[in-house]
Formats: structure tokens, C-alpha cells, sequence
């Protein structure tokens, strides 16, 4: 609450100077001394109230104070901005981040290749017997047919891994079917029509890391068919706090985006195809605004749902107050970027963090259009509602104060000329 002493000097000074023995007198003089002394008395005070009183207490400005504040000593301290259709439209089309739109290359899902640290096995078959596998105890697939199968190997960290007779093969980042026909062309002159097949039995490389605070930390293997993000976080177990409350944040080749996880369970374009090495990280942020001024109560508020808007925040508080609140000073604090701030156009004040820029958004709720405005005003996390106190509301404080010091001087001042 801004509160200014209220200063009486003026009164306390008349006082110490009034004579405390006046001359009495009787019959309709003395009524009519008594009156003009008691006038003269009231003038004193009131006069030393508005000589020593600049302010009264008040819990912030009033709207005509917000608005000589915007600029003082020639310098822009904010950006004040009356809410209208335009600027409605202006912060409703403001582009938040979006996976699809930040993973747009990432359309479909990710053939599984081989990568280091893999686990395989490689089988091969000879078309007929006597060949380079002949002598080999296993079983026979067909009549004159003979196959071999080379014991599970982990891909090293040159990407590489050995097949007898064929030498040391470069498989990491390459499909199993590549491999296949890579060990088929080194064995043709070796083999009898030879055939592979490579398998992966234990894949590392081919798998996405969910983690975060609520969620159970899991390295999911992602699957030949595709999966999406949504798949992900289920495979960990799910998210263990609101959705509204939660977000998404997807890493992926040294890009990062963050995105509610209400949008993600709402918009199916956002849950898009995981990719191998991608860490998912579940993070709970509660969304909050503060209120205060002339509205049912001054607190913080929590978000209860990911969108929100300045009429159903104004709600949450209790509305306005009918005995104090100006309609026509409704105000909204906000930090925005500097590519909001030129869409608005309004100049540059980089002196928030990141370099946003104040604002303050002004609704005149005297006007009925403005509560459809409110409607499709979306609010934002951390941002700040204000309601200015009416300027009759002050001046009723004004002579409140007025008659809570002056009644009992003026009575004393009665009783004292009325006395025999």
C-alpha cells in the first residue's frame, strides 16, 4: 500500500494559538459569536489539512496517475496500450513454440539403422553343400543347403564388426539390409550363392531418453513401426502431475523447443515421430497471475488449465469492487519481446529480461465491447492484473480523514463556548 503521513501542522498550530479562555457571551450574540467562531475554526482546518496533506493512502495509483507516469522527464518508463479489436487479434496470432513446426524435416519415423554399441547377429546360408560353410555343425535348412550362424557381436566404436571370410564390415549408421548385401558381395566368390541375414537383438543407439521431475526416467527403444511422443512418455509410465501444469521439452540435433503438454495431448499435429536420440524432459511449471488493486481480493492465483482470460482471471479475484474500483482502469502488466512490441507499435524499452519491454495493457470495462474483448484476451503466466481505486473514491477518503479530525475539535470548541 503507498501510503503518505497525513499531516496536520497546519491544524495543530491553529490550535496551540486559539485562546483557551474566549470571552463569554450571552443572549443572540453569543449564539451568533459562537457560530462564526466554530466556522472560522473549521476553515483553519480544512485549510491546514490541504496545506500539509499532498497524498492520501491508497494502494497504487490512480488511472490518470498510470498515465503521467508512462513518461517522465521526457523518457519512456512504459507502453501503455489500450485493449482493442487489433490488439486482440495482434496477441492471439503470436506464434509459441510448436514441434511440428520447429521438426518439420521429421515427418515420417526413423528407419532403424545400426549404431555403435548395437548387438548383432548375422546368419548366413549356402545354396548347396561343399561350400566354404560346409564343414559347419548346423542344421540343415533344405536338401544340399547349409547355413552358419556367427555368435552375437557388439558394434565398436570405429562402427565396425567382423564376419569370417568377409573381413571387418562398417555397418554403424547403415540399415541391416545394407549390411546384408554388403557381406553377400564379399562372400560371392568365396560362397556357394551365399544369403544373409543381419539382426538386432540389442539396440542402444536406436532409442529416446524420457526423464524429468514427473516423470518415471525411462530409455525407451523405439519401435520399427514408429513412435510418437505421446507413445514415449506413456512407455515411461506417464506424467505424474496436472497437464495443465506440465510441459514437453524435445531435444533434438541441438535444437530445442518447449510446449505445454495440454497442446500436446490436444493437437495431433504436435505429437509427431520420436527419432533416435531424442531426450524428452517432462517439466512441471505452475502458471500464475497476481492481482491487485480494487478487485475482491489481492493474491496470487494459480492457472487452472493452460489457457486462461482476462475476464476469467478478473473472476478468480471477486470482479471489481462496486465502492472503490474505476471501470475505466482496468490495467494488465506484462514483459513482451521486442517483435510483439513492434506489431503493437510501440517503441522499444529493452530494459526487461531478454531485453522485452514493459507494457501495459489499459481495458475500459465502462464499455460493454470491452468484456468481449476480456473474453479473448489470453493471459500469461506471471502477469499482473491491476485495478485503480475511482478518483471520487479518494476524495471521499479525503473528507473522511477530514471529519474523523476535525469532529472533536469543533465539538470541544461547542461545548467550551456553550459552558456558563
Amino acid at each position: 500500500m503507498r501510503q503518505m503521513p497525513v499531516c496536520a501542522v497546519g491544524l495543530s498550530v491553529n490550535l496551540e494559538h486559539t485562546p483557551v479562555h474566549a470571552p463569554r457571551m450571552t443572549g443572540a450574540t453569543g449564539v451568533s459569536w459562537a457560530r462564526t467562531w466554530r466556522s472560522t475554526a473549521a476553515v483553519a482546518v480544512f485549510a491546514g489539512l490541504l496545506a500539509g496533506c499532498s497524498e492520501l493512502p491508497t494502494a497504487g495509483p490512480t488511472a490518470s496517475d498510470l498515465k503521467s507516469q508512462e513518461v517522465k522527464g521526457q523518457q519512456t518508463q512504459f507502453d501503455l496500450v489500450d485493449v482493442d479489436e487489433n490488439v486482440v487479434k495482434v496477441l492471439a496470432a503470436q506464434h509459441n513454440d510448436s514441434f511440428h513446426v520447429r521438426f518439420k524435416k521429421y515427418g515420417r519415423p526413423p528407419e532403424p539403422k545400426i549404431g555403435v554399441g548395437d548387438s548383432l547377429v548375422v546368419s548366413i546360408w549356402e545354396a548347396a553343400g561343399g561350400g566354404l560353410f560346409s564343414s559347419s555343425p548346423t542344421d540343415h535348412v533344405s536338401a544340399g543347403s547349409r547355413s552358419v550362424t556367427i555368435p552375437e557381436q557388439m558394434v565398436g566404436r570405429d562402427g565396425s564388426i567382423t564376419v569370417p571370410f568377409a573381413g571387418q564390415i562398417h555397418v554403424a549408421g547403415r540399415l541391416p539390409l545394407e549390411v546384408q548385401r554388403t557381406i553377400e558381395k564379399r562372400l560371392a566368390e568365396k560362397a556357394i550363392e551365399p544369403q544373409a541375414i543381419v539382426t538386432i537383438t540389442r539396440s542402444v543407439s536406436n532409442t529416446a531418453t524420457v526423464t524429468g521431475e514427473v516423470v518415471n526416467g525411462a530409455r525407451v527403444p523405439l519401435s520399427l513401426k514408429g513412435d510418437r511422443l505421446l507413445d514415449l512418455v506413456a512407455a515411461a509410465g506417464g506424467a505424474r502431475a496436472p497437464v495443465y501444469e506440465t510441459f514437453v521439452r524435445l531435444s533434438r540435433d541441438g535444437l530445442t523447443a518447449t510446449i505445454p503438454m495440454e497442446t500436446l495431448v490436444a493437437d495431433p499435429a504436435e505429437n509427431i515421430y520420436a527419432q533416435a536420440g531424442d531426450v524428452l524432459t517432462l517439466v512441471r511449471l505452475p502458471q500464475s497471475f497476481t492481482a491487485f488493486g480494487a478487485t475482491g481480493s489481492n493474491s496470487q492465483v494459480p492457472f487452472s488449465s493452460e489457457k486462461m482470460t482476462l475476464v476469467e482471471a478478473l473472476a478468480k479475484v471477486g470482479g471489481l469492487q462496486d465502492m472503490r474500483s474505476d471501470p475505466a482502469g482496468v490495467f494488465l502488466f506484462r514483459y513482451e519481446p521486442p517483435e510483439m512490441v513492434k506489431l503493437l507499435g510501440r517503441p522499444q524499452i529493452p530494459n526487461g529480461p531478454g531485453g522485452d519491454s514493459p507494457v501495459v495493457y489499459r481495458l475500459d470495462l465502462r464499455d460493454a465491447k470491452s468484456y468481449f474483448l476480456a473474453q479473448r484476451f489470453a493471459m500469461e503466466d506471471k502477469d499482473i492484473i491491476y485495478v485503480a481505486n475511482a478518483d471520487l473514491n479518494e476524495l471521499q477518503k479525503f473528507f473522511t480523514l477530514l471529519n474523523t479530525l476535525t469532529g472533536p475539535v469543533i465539538t470541544g470548541i461547542v461545548v467550551k463556548s456553550a459552558a456558563p
